[in-house]
């Protein structure tokens, strides 16, 4: 259906006609009984959409994707992906569709997508739909994301459909309407590349640098340059989960963005106690995409990247190859020194202290966190109070006393910048027993719990009173914790 007047809602089509190799037109199934659930106000007036118009009939109908523009084009994307290591080289969007690019009140580029509108071409087994649950969870945890300054998709709203979707059992079914700065990803270049069309896969990188990267398409070798400014985005992204204790859950190729974001909220979590190899994905039986090991799953994610943009790199593979084994080396020292300079941060350590003695002083205190399973952001915030002189609540986190004492003394000595620690260090994270509790309450039509919860982690460094139980960790019987994919 196309939209009613008087919006002047305008979706673009500029994907669906530079790649059309890469776009299937498709349409939404139809939610037989639409009802908004959350909507984030902010983000519609970004996108130069009025909220009020979203919550009518026509907006929510836009939202779920049943009433679109005329000119609109929705496609299913094509791409491909490794999935646990093993390469599928035909995934796609099998609940997902991109409505439109949307210009922002910058002038910049939006996709505007669905998650959960049905299945497409590319669903495979799948139903193509979504429950009320997982629909929220990325609803939450990319509101947090955004909060906490780290570079994500946003989501604009979910709508419950109405039409219930059967998973273990019947659960009420959802839409998520997402929006990202596009949804280019390492595996939009592997099925472009599969596909043996350079002319494709050359498109592709274009669009890709005047998208996201343009300088790139200014140097001697513009495509090697897309590349380096993919691996230098990525660095800067998984230093920033990894200083925050995000576990995505599923870093598989075609869950690796070209523009840095974050994205795909399925089975991920906040840690709590620290540990490199927690994991909390009850598909990730290997522990592949365990929290210590997101650096270096990135790291081979972007391997994969080189490896399909080989034929822009150079005519001569072997020139080619060694192009980008050099690029990619860069991965590691910048992810290092935005980890480095993140814990700096974090500790309230001033640049003025020599970096050997900073590493040191991180490198002795990982191993107290995993031996006492302290809660990693609790004990980050606390810090903060034993920085102007109170280290008791941060020292009641721990077991050990006196390797507890002996450290805190040696970065005492330093002379730690509280204030610069509280920006850095949040109060509220999404707490994993919290959003359980708000989405089993948002299930059954009780959305008071989430509306709490999103009020904490939008504000995530922000002490407020009545606020207690969103900066405290889970219960002792709540349990060790699983996330599901939600397909």
């Amino acid at each position: 259906m196309s939209l009613a007047p008087p919006t002047t809602v305008s979706l673009g089509d500029r994907f669906a006609r530079e790649l059309p190799e890469l776009a299937v037109p498709w349409q939404a199934e139809e939610a037989p009984d639409p009802r908004l659930l959350v909507l984030d106000e902010p983000l519609a007036v970004e996108l130069g959409l009025d909220p009020a118009w979203l919550r009518s009939p026509d907006g929510i109908g836009l939202l779920v994707g049943g009433v679109v523009p005329s000119d609109a084009v929705p496609v299913a994307q094509a791409y491909a992906g490794h999935q646990f290591g093993g390469f599928v080289p035909r995934l796609g969007d099998g609940r997902a569709l991109l409505l439109g690019e949307i210009a922002d009140a910058d002038g910049g580029l939006r996709d505007l997508a669905l998650k959960g509108s049905g299945r497409t071409p590319f669903a495979r087994g799948g139903d193509g739909l979504a429950a009320v649950g997982p629909m929220l969870r990325e609803y939450v945890v990319s509101a947090a994301m955004h909060a906490l300054g780290i570079p994500t998709t946003r989501s604009l709203a979910v709508v419950a459909t109405g039409r219930p979707v059967r998973r273990e059992t019947l659960l009420p079914g959802a839409v998520l309407a997402r929006v990202a700065s596009s949804h280019l990803r390492v595996g939009s270049f592997q099925y472009a590349r599969a596909t043996g069309d350079l002319d494709l896969l050359r498109r592709l990188a274009d669009v890709a640098i005047s998208r996201h990267h343009p300088a790139a398409g200014q140097a001697e070798r513009p495509y090697l340059a897309l590349f380096e400014a993919v691996v230098t985005a990525q660095a800067a992204l998984v230093a920033r989960w990894m200083l925050v204790g995000f576990v995505h859950g599923v870093m598989n190729t075609d869950n690796m963005t070209i523009s840095g974001e974050t994205i795909d909220y399925g089975p991920c979590a906040f840690m709590e106690a620290f540990d490199p190899g927690a994991v909390y994905s009850s598909i990730d039986s290997s522990g592949r995409y365990a929290y210590g090991n997101q650096p270096v799953v990135a790291e081979w994610n972007l391997a994969r990247l080189a490896e399909a943009l080989l034929p822009l790199i150079d005519d001569d593979q072997e020139r080619a190859v060694a192009l980008a084994v050099e690029s990619l080396g860069g991965f590691r020292p910048q992810y290092d020194a935005a980890w480095s300079a993140g814990m700096r941060g974090k500790l309230g350590i001033s640049a003025d202290v020599d970096d050997a003695v900073a590493s040191t002083l991180v490198d002795d205190l990982l191993p107290l966190l995993t031996a006492d399973h302290v809660d990693h952001t609790s004990f980050f915030r606390a810090l903060g109070a034993a920085a102007r002189g109170d280290s008791e609540p941060a020292r009641l986190l721990f077991l050990d006393l006196a390797a507890f004492d002996s450290w805190v003394a040696r970065w005492h000595a330093l002379g730690p910048d509280a204030e610069r620690m509280d920006r850095v260090n949040p109060v509220h994270i999404p707490r994993n027993h919290l959003v359980e509790e708000a989405l089993g309450a948002a299930t059954v039509g009780d959305l008071d719990p989430l509306g709490r919860l999103l009020d904490a982690v939008t504000s995530p460094y922000e002490e407020r009173p009545g606020l207690e139980r969103y900066a405290a960790p889970a219960p002792q019987d709540f349990g060790a914790y699983r996330t599901f994919c939600g397909t």
